[in-house]
């Protein structure tokens, strides 16, 4: 089988090309179906022979919050119709990737082992954005076994102040 990437990269680049007046307003409605389509039961549903693209459609766009709009529809049913609704979150993942590139700007991932909010999170992301040079899109996620510090993921860029690491490094220094 294909790698995801190689069968979610021309679905990123058409929708990218035919939404390039509105990318972010493009990008809410895709992170959302992304995210209803990582979820294993659904996968399973939709992989059912018995069930057809328009059970499978009625039910993805049941669970989403918001309404999705005529061209995130007509997305969606290509998608499935397709085959390739597991491939959605691979696809969502390379649409931010070309609208950051034309906006000049990257998703950050903070792990920390306690929340960040507001002015601490305001903070956090000048900081990074003067340490990695250029605007990030700043995204938190708990990870309690951090102990504290936090780990921030740039794209294949890795900054790592957290206790577990440097108790990590003090572990392999006393080995040595």
């Amino acid at each position: 089988m294909a790698e995801l990437a190689t069968i979610a990269r021309p679905y990123a680049e058409a929708l990218f090309k035919a939404s390039a007046s509105d990318l972010a307003g493009t990008a809410v409605w895709l992170d959302e179906l992304a995210a209803v389509a990582g979820n294993a039961q659904l996968q399973q549903f939709a992989d059912n022979p018995k069930a057809s693209v328009a059970q499978v459609f009625d039910v993805v766009t049941g669970v989403t919050k918001s309404a999705l709009p005529d061209a995130g529809k007509n997305f969606l049913r290509t998608v499935i119709e397709n085959g390739r609704l597991s491939v959605l979150p691979e696809i969502a993942s390379q649409f931010r990737v070309l609208k950051n590139a034309v906006g000049g700007s990257a998703d950050a991932t903070v792990f920390s082992a306690f929340p960040v909010e507001g002015a601490a999170l305001a903070d956090v992301a000048a900081m990074l954005e003067k340490r990695f040079g250029r605007k990030l899109n700043v995204k938190v996620v708990l990870d309690p076994a951090l102990i504290g510090g936090i780990r921030v993921v740039v794209g294949d860029e890795v900054l790592d102040t957290s206790v577990k690491a440097r108790l990590e490094q003090m572990k392999v220094a006393l080995i040595s």
